[in-house]
């Protein structure tokens, strides 16, 4: 398992947590792209997890370290037990989100409403330190509804910091919980990186990451030769990981080497070989891979192929070979042979 200090550098660049997104076989493609970015779960409710015990909800690939998992909740001893559930599993974090806005989340009184409940958010905190010796993190946003953030945010970070929080990601966009719907709230609130860079000014110690309309790597690195420990990317990373993820080890982290699409997809086949062994079907693992070659010509006939084959019975990693035949046969270097 990863120490402390391993999760805490791998922080510099992460995936957001997604989801119906970021599973397990999500991530395992991420992890082939960059061997360093911090990868998340999907959020995974607490109470599913100690009431309903979901423990499938908990399965990860070894490869995919490392790798935190991320809780919705908000009863303590609860959230206590699901984090022991997931350390004793692996995961080199917990986090809890505090940063959801949607209905369904709202009505299990977790996600961004907790911003409304900062010591509520401490005790949950506290209680989750207290049962596992993995760190303990949360994600969150500078506000909800009509609180003003520059009051509400540094009151909620010193209290989750007293409580024992090592790191914080803060999306830079309030959640309005009456009024927007969740794909909403993800780009109408207005972006505050500004009040973002202030939270650190104020908490030195405090390892923050930011998160929230961050569409490239450049992007990245602008924020964190800004001073902020960290990045999180979403909807980018997935949509186009390669764009992200490619030549994250190096110029993020300093470490290793670029990959390429390309060189994802023959990792993934031996996983998908085995997934399908199990089982599993094909398009659970390829509608993760669609964007591979976004911008890139040949990436509307790999999606297509992809869309379109993955869901029929028998299809299996041929299918994908194909696909990226289809790729390759117009790059450019096979064009100038």
């Amino acid at each position: 398992m990863a120490t402390h200090a391993d999760i805490t550098r791998a922080a510099r660049l992460s995936v957001a947590p997604m989801m119906d997104w970021t599973d397990r076989h999500c991530r395992y493609l991420h992890r082939q792209l960059s061997a360093q970015t911090l990868l998340y779960t999907e959020m995974v409710t607490a109470p599913a997890l100690v009431r309903g015990g979901a423990l499938h909800l908990l399965n990860h690939d070894p490869a995919e370290h490392p790798v935190a998992l991320q809780l919705g909740g908000s009863e303590p001893m609860e959230l206590a037990q699901a984090a022991r559930l997931g350390a004793d599993v692996g995961y080199d974090e917990i986090n809890l989100n505090c940063g959801c806005p949607s209905d369904r989340v709202q009505s299990g009184t977790f996600g961004a409403v907790l911003m409304r409940e900062p010591g509520k958010v401490a005790e949950c905190v506290a209680a989750m330190r207290a049962a596992v010796d993995v760190p303990v993190t949360v994600k969150c946003r500078i506000g909800v509804d009509d609180q003003d953030p520059e009051e509400v945010l540094p009151e909620f970070l010193s209290r989750i910091v007293a409580a024992g929080c090592e790191r914080v990601t803060i999306h830079a966009r309030k959640a309005w919980l009456k009024g927007l719907s969740p794909k909403e709230n993800r780009d109408i609130p207005p972006l505050d990186y500004d009040l973002v860079q202030r939270m650190k000014g104020l908490f030195p110690n405090l390892h923050i990451s930011i998160n929230g309309g961050i569409a490239t790597l450049e992007d990245a690195e602008a924020l964190l030769d800004s001073g902020l420990d960290g990045v999180m990317i979403g909807r980018a990373a997935y949509h186009q990981p390669a764009d992200i993820l490619a030549q994250a080890d190096r110029r993020i982290f300093g470490k290793g080497h670029d990959t390429t699409a390309e060189d994802a997809v023959y990792a993934m086949l031996p996983y998908i070989e085995a997934h399908l062994s199990q089982g599993g079907r094909l398009h659970q693992i390829t509608r993760h891979m669609l964007g591979l070659f976004a911008g890139r010509p040949g990436a509307r006939s790999w999606r297509r192929m992809l869309s379109e084959g993955a869901t029929r019975d028998g299809a299996g990693p041929e299918l994908v070979e194909a696909a990226l035949a289809q790729v390759t046969a117009l790059a450019p270097e096979a064009k100038a042979v």
